[in-house]
């Protein structure tokens, strides 16, 4: 988001984003990282006083109907890499880890797959709950950026989360796609706001920074103040400019959207 400042090496580009007065930081692909760069990215936040956000905790069924399946080793495979994202999560000093449940099931019922879906889920957070650590399952909207994805609106995710029923399994609002899968922002925060944990931004159209298209982030976020949020709010978006000037349009954005 912030290359053309702060350059590509992601040390640096924390230094920047604290200079900035961030306060947290996202990484999808942290896991991926060698265990030197996250430890070097680990005492870079410690020392700037940012906050690890999420990290994708396994491999996402894009093209394959995943924990939807029901089947016995997907689920194993599945419950083996939130196990495995522990270490990476404390390395990190990170909490929360991001879930997406993978492809529709074309031949199975989706009541069914709801089932397979709760039961994967809770058996990663069986895992997770000795260590303090959360799953936040993400809903995506399948118009425009994932087409087939089982998890699509706030109120689905919302029902899982309450079937799992634990602490370790929440809600990742991300208020982008949501935005396009059902829109109505503010009344769905407020119906599954006990089972939410996160949230992420992204304007539509674009998926840029906010103020670049029709979401009106600055009664958003003053709602989600207002309700007593301390959280982070994720920054999973581009940027509709090039080049520094651009960088510089993002903060800027965030900016008027928290005044």
């Amino acid at each position: 988001m912030f290359e053309q400042t702060a350059g590509k090496d992601p040390v640096a580009q924390l230094e920047y984003m604290a200079d900035q007065g961030f306060t947290a930081f996202e990484d999808n692909e942290m896991k991926d990282r060698p265990v030197a760069e996250q430890e070097r990215m680990a005492r870079t936040m410690a020392k700037r006083g940012l906050t690890m956000g999420v990290f994708v905790a396994h491999t996402i069924g894009w093209n394959d109907p995943n924990l939807t399946s029901g089947d016995d080793d997907k689920r194993a495979f599945f419950v083996k890499e939130v196990r495995e994202s522990i270490e990476v999560a404390k390395r990190v000093n990170a909490r929360w880890m991001t879930v997406v449940p993978g492809l529709v099931h074309p031949r199975l019922a989706p009541e069914f797959q709801t089932a397979n879906v709760i039961l994967a889920l809770r058996q990663a957070a069986e895992v997770l709950e000795p260590h303090g650590l959360v799953i936040v399952i993400e809903s995506l909207n399948n118009l425009r950026n994932h087409p087939g994805q089982f998890l699509v609106r706030i109120p689905q995710a919302y029902m899982i989360c309450k079937a799992v029923n634990s602490p370790s399994c929440k809600i990742l609002f991300d208020l982008y796609h949501q935005q396009i899968s059902e829109g109505n922002l503010i009344p769905n925060i407020d119906a599954a706001w006990d089972e939410t944990a996160y949230f992420q931004i992204g304007d539509n159209p674009g998926r840029n920074e906010p103020g670049s298209g029709e979401v009106n982030y600055r009664n958003v976020f003053r709602h989600i103040r207002e309700k007593g949020y301390t959280g982070i709010l994720g920054m999973e978006h581009g940027n509709s400019k090039p080049g520094t000037a651009g960088e510089q349009a993002v903060i800027d954005a965030y900016v008027a959207a928290d005044s």
